[in-house]
């Protein structure tokens, strides 16, 4: 048997446990477990080099979601950025809203709400969600390849809820510079 939520399409196979989402293999972990193991790996490597691994695995994998979802669902450009932010709003992560999108210039501007990141660890003085900036570049760069524009971007979080005096995060997708 298969259990389906409409809203988010999930299901769960009864026999072996596997839960897929957009034909997407996903695991359910509770958020402190999720958390817990990335503060452990942040402190093993250190914030700076986790954050590289994490910004290049997420470029790798937002990128080829993307490219899926696009050809299952037959759409193209701002729709697919859209529709990438609204499955991850969908699973936890925290509620991502395109502020700004400019594929021309390769631009845009993500707010997030509802951290996950935020939630369990608090008022840290920090941005804590760097996590997600591989997943905008590399949505917008497979977004950007898909209309055979040359342009590449890089993204960086600019603002986090978990410094004081902010209560939502903030990162900005950027074209890189030119090779000099």
């Amino acid at each position: 048997m298969t259990l389906t939520a409409p809203e988010l399409p999930i299901s769960v196979d009864s026999e072996t446990g596997i839960w897929t989402t957009d034909a997407l293999p996903m695991l359910y972990v509770p958020r402190h477990f999720f958390i817990n193991n990335h503060v452990a790996v942040e402190e093993a490597l250190g914030v700076e080099t986790y954050a590289r691994v994490l910004y290049d695995a997420g470029y790798k994998s937002a990128w080829h979601w993307c490219e899926k979802e696009a050809e299952q669902h037959g759409i193209e450009g701002v729709a697919v950025f859209e529709h990438y932010m609204h499955r991850l709003s969908q699973r936890g992560w925290g509620r991502f809203i395109t502020e700004e999108i400019d594929l021309e210039h390769g631009i845009a501007r993500v707010r997030l709400e509802h951290s996950c990141f935020v939630y369990q660890l608090g008022k840290v003085e920090r941005r804590v969600e760097y996590m997600f900036t591989g997943w905008f570049a590399g949505a917008m760069d497979q977004i950007l390849a898909a209309r055979g524009s040359p342009l590449r971007t890089i993204a960086e979080q600019t603002q986090s809820a978990a410094e004081t005096g902010c209560e939502v995060g903030y990162f900005e997708v950027m074209p890189k510079a030119a090779p000099a």
